[in-house]
């Protein structure tokens, strides 16, 4: 197991937008943390009120945020537009190219999200969108898939082999990890109790393939797992 402590990740103040980068990202630039596997990107946003992201394009990359706290309003040239709420997951797969808006809904109140990269399977694909809600419920105690390939178990699908799974604990709970190939486990809040180590909010840690994963809520927390290819 390989830790990336949540003060060693690169970050960003805009005034408007507070970032932390798990992974290289923009000027933040860190040749050892560049991905994981198809992982390229988890950064942890923090949007002021009335503020955010104006109509800028993507093109292939699989792009999956979920909402912690707040609304995020998104619009985008295929004619979609949604707002996103805590427990929603949202994936646009930019293939051969897509141009979308991401704003704080709220002219008051701060917005708080991960938006996530994956790398593609497959490139020029046509751009598609999906949002999906996953009650706290069906993730509490347990990991919950919200996003695989084949959109398994009511997941939103990916174009590419991974599966991510949503899971929050609270204080002593210990469920079993799903089988993983490469794993990496982001402590979404809170704190956990990761194969005897303390992980916290923004900590992180990677795996190799066939490692055990032994995962024990320390108070009320919220945990993304990715498992790669």
């Amino acid at each position: 197991m390989k830790i990336r402590r949540a003060d060693e990740r690169g970050y960003a103040d805009h005034g408007w937008l507070r970032s932390y980068h798990t992974f290289s990202f923009a000027n933040y630039h860190d040749p050892k943390h560049m991905g994981f596997r198809a992982l390229r990107v988890i950064n942890e946003d923090r949007v002021a009120g009335g503020h955010g992201f104006g109509a800028h394009p993507h093109r292939d990359m699989e792009i999956i945020s979920y909402v912690l706290e707040g609304e995020m309003e998104h619009k985008d040239n295929m004619g979609n537009g949604e707002v996103m709420r805590p427990g929603d997951v949202q994936r646009m797969s930019a293939g051969t190219g897509v141009v979308h808006s991401e704003f704080n809904h709220s002219k008051e109140n701060g917005l708080h999200f991960l938006q996530i990269w994956i790398e593609p399977k497959a490139l020029g694909i046509k751009p598609s969108y999906e949002q999906k809600a996953f009650p706290a419920a069906g993730r509490q105690n347990q990991w919950r898939l919200v996003a695989s390939q084949q959109g398994r178990e009511g997941s939103v699908s990916l174009n590419q082999d991974v599966n991510l799974y949503a899971g929050s604990f609270d204080a002593g709970d210990s469920v079993k990890t799903p089988a993983t190939r490469y794993a990496w486990l982001h402590v979404v809040k809170g704190a956990v109790e990761v194969n005897g180590e303390q992980l916290s909010t923004g900590d992180a840690a990677a795996f190799e393939p066939g490692d055990a994963i032994s995962v024990t809520g320390q108070d009320t927390s919220e945990v993304l797992l990715f498992d790669l290819a």
